[in-house]
This record gives structure tokens, C-alpha cells and sequence, in this order.
């Protein structure tokens, strides 16, 4: 079989998924990448070329075929060229009963005594969550020593902060287990079972081949409150389904069920009763009401939602747009605080953000500014700290927050496989006028707008920006009002 490093980032990336890895060597045709994991591939290859340019005599070998690459390589390491760029490195070894072909291409061969250091460059901060990166550096080692007859001088990483770390040299002895695991799960007579999850599988390539599958069997791991090691755990007991779990399981049994989270053995415990409800909507198909929800449409609420960079992307978590707009009797315009270009953009868009929200409440008094999960809370806690709050403005934001996730799935249980504004908003029977969007798109968008020399392209792209958070503000008033319509009064006890 042909093997490859790049197998090993498949079966590890975004987290750790068999099936994807069987896909990927079925060559299954996988969906077009996100427009954020096509923009991490971008910032990476910028990463790798400006590494590049501090090596201004190198070799470059990235262009042409593997074979012709790979004796390329050889070739220049004998006559010890001081950098090689993207040199091929094949070796085969005999596995599960036949010979494998395997292939790795590490961005640089760098001279040093009679070896080479073998160095990789990645966006990734930190290795702690990132197994690929290790086992694709082991293997890089394999293959170097299985070439030219002796280990590599060290494996390095080049991480993100620009820090650069050694990877321990194990022979390769790890890599190519990992590279035995895909072999098993690609020969195997049939699929591996692997459990579906919400944000496990939203950005993966495979996602339109796993996830209506998962939908057609109505798939246990589809329940909210049904992690993936409960999931495993309820496969091996036979109990693949919605229905299943009701049958098998009452809320009591279930928290004493023990499934492994990490290296340990948990209970359920109170997640027990959470999952048996959402499986008892997915199967019946119904909203179950829960509890009353606790506002009224005759007062106004500001909207509040937030668009930010992660710190993947940038040396630290970024917030590039506050978005807010007051709704209820006495709806106003769309209020978007905007980060500025340049260096200290951040701080002219919170120092924004300060000013339009003092002006909501000079206007309005103090209004509840709702908004969806945590991150509102949490950005404007670490922006106080970092710039500080004139006026304390933004304490009287957070004073006044309201989280609308919590307080829903307090009042509603949903038939669907996640809270997800974007989910709910459906319930609500909001709709989008965009057809692409998404928080991973407005980054991916922003950071393009940034870059842009057109200012014609960079307003263009800003605008659907704009357009998407205005988009995300009206789909949580129409969320708010749908429940306050719906559900403002206490639950049917038949319910």
C-alpha cells in the first residue's frame, strides 16, 4: 500500500477520527475545504515561505514528480548541499503481508556536521494537541535513516510563535504504528464505527459522506448530552440508535454507566437526564417544553454579537468586530464597532465598542445586551484587561448580559443535534438572505479583506462581513421572540 505523512495529519486532524482516515485512503471524494481550513492552508504555506527566506541559498525542490524529486534529494545530499526545500524521502517496508510503499516531503534538509537537521514548519502554538505533528516528524526520521543509512542530526519543529522545538527521535518505531493503524482501517472488510459530534465533524472534508448517514440510522452520537466515549461505550453494547437508548436506559441507570473520558472511567451522571430527553424529541420528532421562558416583547434588548480572530491565526485572540443592535418596540439602526487596519486596530475597535454602547445606554437606560454562549462574556472580560474600561462602560455591558443559550435550553429541549445558533435559528423559522457564512467564513473573509490592495475588493468583502453579523443579530431576536412568543408561559405537565 502507498503510505504517506500526510495520512497520518488526515487520521489526527481536526481531532482524531478512524473513519475519516479509511476515506482518505478509499479516496472517497471528500467536499470542497471550508474557507477557514483553506485559509490555515494559506497561512501556513506564508509561514513556510517567509522560514524559507531566511535560507536565501537553499535548493528547491518542490516542483516535479516524486520519483524524479526523490533522486533529486539523494543526490543533493551527497554532495552535501547546506539546505534542500521540500525534498522527497521514499522507503518500503514489509506490513500486514505485503510491501508498502511510503513517502514524507519535510519542508527542510538543513546541513549540519555529516548529517542533516530534518525541520517542518507549523502554525500549531503548542504540541500538546498535536500527535500529527510528532508522529509526521518520527516518520520524516524513518525515512531519512532508511535512506541514507544513519538517523538524522535532530527533527525540529518551527511552531507558530516562532519558537523552534526537538522532536525526540524514536527510530520511527511510533509513526509507523500509526501508519500500521490506517493500513488496518483502510483494509478492513468493513467501516470502523466512529461516532459523529457536532463540532468534531462540522469542518471535516468528509462531513456530507458521514454526517446524513449518521442522520438516515438516527445514530445515538447524534443526541446532545451523548459524548463520544458514551457513544463508543453504547456501540459496544449494542445500542446504536435513539430509540435503543430509550429502551435500555432510565435516567438513573444511565448516570451510573461508567465510559472513558481521556484516561479515566466516569459516570454520566447528571448528563443522563439531558441526553434521555433529547433522544426521546430526536425520536418522537417534537419540541419538548421544559420551563417557561422568563422575558416579554413589550421592552427593548440589545443584540450583541461579536466576530474574532482565534489565536491560531494570530499571536493573540483578536476581536475585529462588535455588533449590536437594540430590537423590541423601538428597534434601531445596525451598530457595528469596527476594528481599524494597522497595528492597535483592536484597540480603536474596543475603544468603538465603548462609545456605542454608552450611547445605547443613554438612550435606553440599563437594557439587557443578549447574546449567544460565552464568548461575549469572555472578550469583553479579557479586553478590560488588556486596554482597560474608560467610563465603565463595559462592566455595565457585562452587568446587563443576557445569555440566550443557557436560558433556551432551559425552556425548550430541540429534536436536533446541537444548540447551535445557526441550528435554532431554523426552529424560529429565521432565514438568511446570504448563502455563504458562518464564524469560520467572516475570519477566514477578514483576514482576505485585510490583505486586499483593492480597496474596492477590501470594501466589497468587509460589506458581506457586515452583513453576516447583522444576519447573526437578527437571527437572535428572531430566536428571542420565537420563544416569547411560544414558550413564555409554564410547560404542559403532560408535556
Amino acid at each position: 500500500m502507498e503510505l504517506a505523512a500526510s495520512d497520518i495529519y488526515q487520521l489526527y486532524q481536526p481531532v482524531r477520527c478512524n473513519l475519516r482516515a479509511r476515506l482518505n485512503k478509499l479516496e472517497t471524494s471528500p467536499q470542497k475545504a471550508d474557507a477557514f481550513t483553506e485559509l490555515l492552508r494559506d497561512l501556513g504555506k506564508r509561514y513556510e515561505a517567509a522560514h524559507l527566506k531566511t535560507f536565501p541559498a537553499h535548493l528547491d525542490l518542490s516542483n516535479g514528480d516524486f520519483e524524479q524529486r526523490s533522486q533529486d534529494t539523494i543526490a543533493a545530499v551527497k554532495r552535501s548541499e547546506d539546505v534542500i526545500y521540500q525534498g522527497v524521502l521514499f522507503a518500503g517496508r514489509e506490513s500486514i503481508g505485503e510491501e508498502d510503499s511510503i513517502v514524507g516531503i519535510p519542508d527542510l534538509l538543513i546541513k549540519e556536521g555529516e548529517s542533516y537537521v530534518v525541520r517542518d514548519c507549523k502554525l500549531a502554538r503548542h504540541l500538546d494537541s498535536h500527535l500529527e505533528v510528532l508522529r509526521q516528524l518520527e516518520l520524516y526520521g524513518w525515512l531519512y535513516e532508511q535512506t541514507f543509512g544513519s538517523p538524522p542530526a535532530r527533527l525540529e519543529v518551527l511552531l507558530g510563535d516562532g519558537s523552534l522545538q526537538e522532536i525526540p527521535y524514536d527510530g520511527g518505531a511510533n509513526a509507523l504504528a500509526v501508519l500500521d493503524e490506517i493500513k488496518q482501517l483502510a483494509t478492513a472488510p468493513e467501516a470502523p464505527y466512529e461516532p459523529v459530534g457536532w463540532s468534531k465533524c462540522g469542518g471535516c472534508a468528509f462531513h456530507d459522506t458521514c454526517w446524513p448517514a449518521a442522520e438516515r440510522r438516527q445514530d445515538v452520537a447524534l443526541v446532545p448530552g451523548i459524548d463520544q466515549g458514551l457513544a463508543r461505550h453504547l456501540h459496544e453494547l449494542g445500542i446504536d440508535t435513539y430509540s435503543q437508548l430509550l429502551a435500555s436506559y432510565t435516567v438513573e441507570s444511565l448516570s451510573e454507566t461508567k465510559r472513558q473520558q481521556g484516561s479515566h472511567l466516569r459516570k454520566v451522571g447528571s448528563a443522563a437526564r439531558n441526553a434521555l430527553l433529547h433522544a426521546r424529541a430526536m425520536a418522537e420528532g417534537r419540541i419538548i417544553h421544559m420551563g417557561r421562558f422568563p422575558f416579554t416583547l413589550d421592552r427593548d434588548y440589545v443584540m450583541f454579537d461579536l466576530e474574532g480572530i482565534p489565536s491560531q491565526v494570530d499571536e493573540v485572540e483578536k476581536i475585529y468586530m462588535w455588533g449590536m443592535q437594540v430590537f423590541g418596540p423601538s428597534t434601531g439602526d445596525y451598530r457595528p464597532a469596527l476594528a481599524a487596519l494597522g497595528p492597535g486596530g483592536d484597540a480603536t475597535g474596543w475603544r468603538r465598542f465603548l462609545v456605542e454602547a454608552n450611547d445605547i445606554f443613554q438612550a435606553h437606560g440599563d437594557i439587557p445586551f443578549v447574546h449567544w454562549a460565552v464568548y461575549e462574556k469572555t472578550m469583553i472580560n479579557k479586553y478590560i484587561n488588556r486596554f482597560g474600561d474608560h467610563g465603565g462602560v463595559a462592566q455595565r455591558v457585562l452587568d446587563n448580559l443576557v445569555d440566550l443559550l443557557p436560558i433556551t435550553q432551559d425552556a425548550v429541549v430541540l429534536p436536533d443535534p446541537s444548540y447551535s445558533l445557526k441550528v435554532v435559528e431554523l426552529r424560529a423559522g429565521f432565514h438568511r438572505g446570504m448563502e455563504e457564512y458562518g464564524g469560520s467564513w467572516s475570519i477566514a473573509q477578514y483576514i482576505r479583506a485585510v490583505e486586499a490592495s483593492d480597496e474596492a475588493v477590501y470594501s466589497e468583502m468587509m460589506d458581506a462581513i457586515l452583513q453576516y453579523n447583522r444576519e447573526d443579530l437578527e437571527a437572535t431576536w428572531a430566536v428571542f421572540a420565537w420563544l416569547a412568543n411560544n414558550f413564555g408561559h409554564e410547560p404542559n405537565a403532560a408535556a
